[in-house]
């Protein structure tokens, strides 16, 4: 599987602590947490200079979702037809989990995967397929503060209508200006890069799943 990157700032990552999951709401969400039951005790200079750091975090890791407008994408051949038989292809984010690591003043370290499944419809020519993503990092309730975009490239194998796919980010990093701010300040948002239409047709309720049929769904050949 490819590994992207969504560096805001390069640092080691270290070891990571473990976020739980969340998928109601119009914004699917992950609230971070730090387990009771880890150790304390400072690292020593060992310990530094592998990169093995047994503090808990400083608090909880960010709130991480798929942006419910652009979680789903269907792609038709002639876009004033909206039938299931003028469907080329279509994307759907099913949920997001990450982790995260940061003690004292550190910036926040986080890692994520993206559960997506992609659909080849009666429209669709090709057996392959390039869809555009992006993950955003935002203060809570405020404008984004980084944006990326990534490329997935997906490979229908023959007679599959249906992919599924985990896409990793192997690091997000996020600047805290000192250890007073915690996770839970954050949010990093994923979904798909759209036009005007396919949002409007999101927001409209409207939706479209190509079903495998008797095909099972196929994991994505870029795993």
């Amino acid at each position: 599987m490819k590994l992207r990157a969504a560096i805001l700032l390069s640092i080691a990552m270290g070891m990571l602590a473990a976020c739980g999951s969340n998928r109601e709401g119009r914004v699917v969400e992950l609230p971070g947490g730090v387990a009771p039951t880890q150790e304390t005790r400072q690292p020593s200079w060992l310990d530094r200079a592998i990169g093995n750091d047994p503090r808990p975090n400083q608090g909880p890791c960010p709130l991480m979702g798929v942006l419910y407008d652009s979680s789903r994408l269907v792609d038709f051949a002639a876009p004033d037809n909206e039938r299931y038989a003028n469907i080329e292809y279509t994307g759907e984010m099913e949920g997001v989990r990450g982790l995260c690591r940061y003690v004292d003043a550190d910036p926040i370290a986080m890692s994520m995967e993206i559960n997506m499944q992609f659909g080849r419809g009666p429209a669709g020519t090709s057996d392959r397929q390039t869809y555009r993503y992006w993950v955003a990092v935002t203060r809570r309730g405020r404008a984004p503060i980084e944006k990326q975009y990534f490329d997935v490239d997906v490979r229908f194998p023959r007679g599959q209508a249906v992919v599924n796919h985990v896409e990793r980010i192997e690091r997000i990093t996020i600047p805290r200006a000192n250890q007073e701010i915690s996770g839970e300040n954050f949010e990093i948002l994923v979904g798909f890069e759209l036009t005007p239409e396919q949002l409007a047709f999101n927001r409209a309720g409207k939706r479209f799943r190509v079903d495998a049929g008797q095909n099972p769904a196929t994991p994505s050949q870029d795993q």
